[in-house]
């Protein structure tokens, strides 16, 4: 009944909204992810689209003007991920706040896990638990252009691995996924891409080994992005990710 009465309500916000499909199809023309989503399919991103925009509150940072275009990119790179899922998986938190570029947090700020900068930290986003996400727009826009990069995953990504337990690049697995299993996989993961970046040649960001959060995050965007390199160089943990998202963006 409750979700008959939220549809209810969300039809009618949607019915207001003043964007349309050539709209959206403009928007995300420039990113290459997508044309990955044809027929049904795309129907139903853009759908989830405009009820991401419907959900949750786009607000500038630092005066920063957003325009639809911007917003409708956003809301489509925001869910993605959840495609298969469902936005209920985007629940309790409702802020998304776009900075022209990257912003500078204060200084004495305590971070998302709990940890105190004496001095303000220099980023391209941050995802905080039942608080906001902030991006910036000059990093949405580099999204593609380097192989496996998109902030608005990473940082979506981050608000689902924080559903079970803070973020630990567990997040919660459907019935039928093995625990033992996710953790094995990434963790032999994360021993090859020590490896990797020891010998100067890393396969993902090196910024994946900053903790088991951003590893989770750095490999869910290259899951998107770069889905072909990332079954070739952790077919493994290409799969464990497909289980997850229940999408194969590789085909």
């Amino acid at each position: 009944m409750l979700n008959k009465a939220r549809r209810w309500f969300e039809d009618r916000k949607l019915a207001r909204l003043p964007v349309d499909r050539d709209q959206w199809e403009e928007a995300v023309a420039r990113w290459p992810v997508a044309t990955r989503y044809e027929g049904a399919q795309r129907d139903r991103l853009f759908d989830m689209a405009l009820r991401f925009l419907v959900r949750k509150e786009l607000a500038s940072g630092g005066g920063f003007q957003l325009d639809d275009g911007m917003s409708l990119l956003i809301a489509t790179m925001a869910v993605v991920p959840v495609l298969e899922l469902g936005l209920d998986w985007y629940d309790g938190w409702y802020t998304v706040i776009v900075y022209e570029d990257t912003f500078v947090t204060p200084e004495g700020e305590m971070d998302e896990f709990g940890v105190v900068h004496e001095e303000g930290r220099v980023l391209a986003g941050e995802a905080w638990l039942q608080g906001p996400v902030i991006l910036s727009w000059g990093d949405i826009r580099a999204a593609s252009a380097e192989e496996g990069y998109n902030v608005v995953i990473h940082e979506l990504a981050h608000k689902l691995d924080m559903l079970a337990e803070g973020a630990n690049g567990a997040p919660p697995l459907h019935p039928g996924m093995d625990g033992d299993r996710w953790h094995q996989v990434f963790t032999h993961a994360w021993q090859a891409l020590e490896r990797a970046e020891q010998a100067g040649e890393p396969f993902l960001d090196p910024y994946a080994l900053e903790d088991p959060a951003e590893f989770f995050a750095v490999a869910s965007e290259s899951f998107f992005e770069s889905p072909g390199h990332l079954r070739r160089v952790l077919p493994d943990l290409y799969e464990q990710l497909a289980l997850f998202y229940r999408q194969r963006p590789a085909g």
